[in-house]
Parts: C-alpha cells; sequence; structure tokens
C-alpha cells in the first residue's frame, strides 16, 4: 500500500481538483449542468447504438452472434431516445445514478482509508470525503423528488467538498513521502 501511494498521491490530486472544478462550474450553471449531462448522454446513446446497428447488420452474414450486437445497439438507440423526449425522467435517473456511485465510492474510501492507516497518518481525511460521500449518496435516495436543481447544487457542494478533501491528502501524501514519514507496513 505505501508503494501505491508513492506512486499514486497524483491520482488524489487529479481527483480532487477535477471534483472542485465541476462543483464550481455546476454551481455557476445549476441548469445547464443538468441539461447538458442529459445531452451529452443522449448524443452518446444514440451514437454508439447507430455504431453497434450497423456494425451488427454488416457483420451478420460472419458471425452468426450479430443479434446480440444489434440488442445492444437497439437498447442504447432506446435509451437515447428516451433522453430526448425524457428529459426530466433521464435527469431523476442521473442524480440516483450520482447517487449509487457516490455511495460506492465513499465506502472504497473509507476501505482503503483502513488499509492506509498502516502506512500513514491522516487517514481520515480520506475517511472523512468517504463519509461525506455516503451522506450525499443517501440524501439522494432520500429525497429524489426534491428536484433535479436542487439536486444539483447538492451536487456542487458534494464535488467541491470532496475535492478540497482529496487535494488535502494527496499534498499531504506527497509531503509525507518526500520527509519519508510514511510508516512501513
Amino acid at each position: 500500500m505505501k508503494e501505491l501511494l508513492e506512486q499514486a498521491w497524483w491520482m488524489l490530486a487529479v481527483r480532487g481538483a477535477i471534483a472542485i472544478l465541476f462543483g464550481i462550474l455546476a454551481l455557476i450553471w445549476p441548469g445547464l449542468t443538468l441539461l447538458w449531462l442529459v445531452v451529452l448522454f443522449a448524443a452518446y446513446a444514440l451514437i454508439s447504438g447507430a455504431s453497434e446497428v450497423a456494425a451488427a447488420v454488416k457483420n451478420r452474414a460472419r458471425n452468426e452472434n450479430w443479434w446480440l450486437i444489434l440488442l445492444l445497439g437497439l437498447v442504447s438507440l432506446g435509451a437515447g431516445v428516451i433522453a430526448v423526449f425524457h428529459p426530466d425522467l433521464t435527469a431523476l435517473i442521473f442524480v440516483l445514478l450520482m447517487g449509487a456511485n457516490a455511495l460506492a465510492t465513499g465506502v472504497l474510501d473509507i476501505a482503503s482509508a483502513i488499509r492506509l492507516r498502516k502506512v500513514m497518518e491522516g487517514e481520515w481525511l480520506l475517511i472523512l470525503a468517504g463519509v461525506v460521500s455516503i451522506l450525499f449518496g443517501i440524501l439522494v435516495f432520500l429525497f429524489p423528488g426534491a428536484g433535479a436543481l436542487a439536486l444539483v447544487w447538492l451536487i456542487s457542494f458534494y464535488a467541491v467538498v470532496t475535492g478540497v478533501l482529496l487535494l488535502t491528502l494527496a499534498f499531504r501524501a506527497r509531503a509525507w513521502m518526500r520527509t519519508g514519514e510514511l510508516r512501513h507496513a
């Protein structure tokens, strides 16, 4: 674990910086943030679905399992069409997906921190980031009807706080690595 931290402290910094940037942009443009997430998803689903359908039709004579690719393409096209015609439903699903992601990353951050306690001090920052993620995920699932726009503000707060905690941990880990303060496990 010590070697992982020594080699990858910068990934925590990148993750933290991206979270802060996303949080600030979402605060500045909350309505656009949600709309653009839906638009990007719709474009992705439609383009990937169309390419999968085209590949399946083109290769149907050469591949007996072509219908699986066709089915995958049709599912993607269907998701894209739903996103275009029902952006509100798509936005709610996105919000719930973000909540699920926050719960999962929170648990994994806490598990990582528990393992890191053997090689460094200050793992509480990663534990705190994990707790913030879990609380955010719980709030998303408890209050999905609060409105997607209101949840964008919560997402912004979550992203900025988590980003600051991860950046702090990254710079502390870098300093510990340089000064040799990491304990050997």
